[in-house]
């Protein structure tokens, strides 16, 4: 495993946080809290300027054909600043297994105005999370060279702003298939949905939707290895935002604690403030450090299964406890939402549910171990 980053991705990390930095400073994020908007456009169509959100495009395309190290820097400096774009859901749920498995065809239309800001993505996979009581399908019915979609999937990320959704459809053959579905095409219903974080979720009703061949990612039948690849850069691209909100959270934290003063003294000098700190910040290199490993062999195609779920389950046991002690140091204030630690514990709230929390992590780790007792478990003893 190696934990050193290239000039190139170091560069990258420094362009994002400049980025970040400049434009979603505190003052700019309590005003736009008081706003009715979801997304800050401004810092999207800098990003694009700037060529970020086409880091994972094909350079034919129109991005810079970078991989996942790169995506994930990015990610980590928006979550150290809890800025409200749509990066997750357009760049990892549909831009990633875009650039993966889809052809040319559909690579020119829908990756390369994703690169230039023009467009928005996402994938209707948060079933992922859910017990199967509350999981929704989506049929599909072949007539010649054209499907009819019916069913509905709830929570989809960012799904009310986005112009084409990645939707996972089982056929006559339970057969699963992922289909490219363009939400302004007919039978297509979106009906937003506002979580506790404040982020714009969606529903989205599939009413005999058709759609020809040309719409299939990848090919019939490989739904279920493309879910499998998605799930796993999504959550470590959760990880990711984790590891930046979590770090962001306590380093504020830090600083609130040398400045604030009683009895005399700044309360960080006090033993159980400091040991308390201190737990934080092992929780925190437990995430990071798990988070790496992740990312490290996702990007050199090594198996990873169970160090992708180890990592989702450091980043959300983790961040519980990262985020619990920032505002709990942050005494009084860390009760105001309007006071900027508030947005770090919604932010980490969101990120730990998605796509399942860390009892759904550990269930699902729990059955993998148990099919074969001859993986490894090092993940899990960082």
């Amino acid at each position: 495993m190696d934990f050193s980053f290239t000039e190139d991705q170091n560069a990258i990390r420094e362009l994002a946080h400049q980025i970040f930095t400049d434009r979603t400073t505190d003052e700019f994020m309590l005003g736009f809290s008081r706003t009715d908007a979801t997304y800050d456009d401004e810092l999207w169509n800098t990003l694009a300027e700037q060529g970020l959100l086409g880091i994972c495009v094909p350079e034919d395309f129109g991005g810079t054909g970078l991989g996942f190290v790169e995506l994930c820097c990015i990610l980590e400096e928006q979550g150290r600043r809890v800025s409200p774009i749509p990066l997750f859901s357009s760049l990892v749920l549909g831009g990633l297994p875009l650039a993966r498995f889809g052809n040319e065809s559909q690579k020119a239309q829908w990756l390369t105005p994703l690169a230039t800001g023009t467009i928005k993505l996402s994938a209707a996979i948060a079933d992922l999370g859910m017990t199967p009581a509350l999981a929704q399908n989506v049929t599909a019915t072949q007539n010649g060279n054209d499907w009819v979609l019916n069913g509905e999937k709830h929570a989809v990320q960012d799904g009310a702003s986005a112009d084409c959704i990645l939707v996972p459809a089982v056929d006559s053959n339970r057969q699963m298939i992922f289909f490219l579905v363009n939400t302004k095409a007919d039978g297509v219903i979106i009906k937003p949905q506002e979580n506790f974080s404040g982020t714009t979720k969606a529903t989205l009703v599939l009413n005999n939707v058709k759609l020809t061949n040309s719409s299939i990612l990848g090919n019939i039948g490989q739904g279920t290895e493309i879910l499998k690849w998605l799930e796993q850069h999504a959550d470590t691209a959760l990880c990711a935002m984790q590891v930046g909100v979590c770090d962001e959270a306590l380093k504020r934290t830090a600083a609130f604690t040398c400045e604030r003063k009683q009895f005399g003294a700044p309360i960080g000098s006090f033993q159980a403030v400091a040991m308390r700190a201190a737990d934080a910040f092992i929780d925190l290199e437990a995430m990071r450090s798990s988070f790496w490993q992740a990312m490290w062999r996702l990007s050199a195609d090594i198996p990873c299964d169970i160090e992708v779920r180890a990592a989702k389950w450091w980043a959300c046991i983790g961040s519980h406890r990262v985020v619990h002690a920032a505002q709990h140091l942050h005494g009084g204030m860390g009760s105001d939402i309007e006071f900027p630690i508030h947005r770090f514990f919604i932010l980490s709230k969101e990120i730990s549910f998605t796509l399942g929390s860390a009892a759904v992590q550990l269930s699902k780790l729990g059955k993998q171990l148990a099919e074969d007792d001859s993986v490894g478990v090092t993940a899990l003893a960082v």
